[in-house]
């Protein structure tokens, strides 16, 4: 499963969750209202020391949570274990862009380009103030700041052109600060990687 998809599939869940249980708990709650109008019943029912009750409202919510943790975190998991044959990128943030650098020292400013098929590990950092490397297609978010590298993955899985941003406001020009990944065939990147930087 790629992060993208435990990302989608943690949000999806907790959603369909949330969805369920307001309508649940509206229905129950008309319900509630209409049999129990003051009309009808001018005393309210006491039903403290009813031990089923308070067993049932306690388990059930906390299940409900359980499972939203275990979903959140077997996501999270997922977008901080990086496979062993990733290709690594430095990202260094700066007012106002970002540079992109290889491993075989070529460097690029706001251009990420990288090949299909594969597993990237992009090292962040900042070289200035605080910056957040966005990338909403593969569900990245990352801070970058000065003196604490951090770091993020996502499978190149589809040919094309995304967005990249920064997420935290860093000056002024904060938001010309965009950047374009590329996912290009690996025969295309290999001769890009070796080409020279105009």
């Amino acid at each position: 499963m790629t992060p993208v998809q435990g990302v989608d599939q943690a949000f999806w869940y907790i959603l369909g969750i949330s969805v369920v249980l307001l309508f649940g708990i509206t229905v129950v709650m008309v319900y509630f209202v209409v049999k129990y109008r003051r009309s009808k019943h001018p005393v309210a029912s006491d039903i403290r020391d009813n031990y089923k009750l308070e067993i049932i409202w306690t388990i059930v919510p906390t299940l409900i949570a359980l499972s939203m943790f275990v979903i959140g975190w077997s996501s999270y998991v997922g977008l901080r274990t990086v496979p062993k044959d990733a290709m690594e990128v430095e990202v260094l943030a700066q007012q106002y862009s970002w540079l992109f650098v290889y491993n075989n020292d070529k460097e690029t400013e706001n251009e990420l380009v990288v090949p299909v098929g594969r597993a990237v590990k992009l090292n962040i950092s900042s070289l200035d103030v605080l910056h957040s490397f966005y990338l909403p297609a593969f569900r990245i978010k990352v801070d970058a700041v000065k003196g604490m590298p951090t770091y993020a993955w996502f499978f190149a899985d589809q040919l094309g052109e995304y967005d990249i941003q920064c997420t935290e406001y860093c000056g002024v020009d904060h938001s010309a600060m965009v950047a374009k990944l590329k996912i290009i065939p690996e025969k295309e990147f290999a001769a890009w990687l070796e080409k020279e930087s105009d």
